[in-house]
């Protein structure tokens, strides 16, 4: 199972902190994921990170705002967004694929529930 949590209400320019809590999987064994989803519009790739934590993707849109990271001993993934804008506003899931790293949502085995981010403007 995996559990998101950390959203919330933030003004543009603020920060926030999602975090994925992992249990019943090895976890150490999958890439990890961040999508989201704006209302009415389409589930995207924002973030994933490697088996170890050692090769990272971001969608472009992030790039340079949102940083990925995992602690394996604690079966953990974070989302540090910093300097959200208001398009950033979403459902945001985290992902679990049995693979090396994966930008894809069919390549991902298990999703957590959304946690919701809304930015301000």
């Amino acid at each position: 199972q995996l559990q998101a949590f950390g959203g919330g209400l933030v003004q543009a320019g603020g920060s926030l902190r999602l975090s994925c809590a992992a249990s019943g999987l090895t976890f150490s064994g999958y890439a990890m994921g961040w999508f989201r989803q704006a209302p009415g519009k389409e589930r995207v790739f924002v973030a994933t990170i490697s088996w170890r934590g050692n090769t990272m993707r971001y969608a472009n849109s992030v790039k340079g705002r949102f940083t990925i990271s995992r602690d394996n001993a604690k079966n953990t993934v974070v989302l540090q967004m910093n300097s959200l804008k208001p398009e950033d506003t979403a459902a945001y899931y985290c992902a679990a694929a049995r693979a090396f790293i994966a930008t894809n949502e069919n390549e991902y085995h298990y999703w957590g529930q959304g946690t919701l981010v809304t930015v301000s403007s």
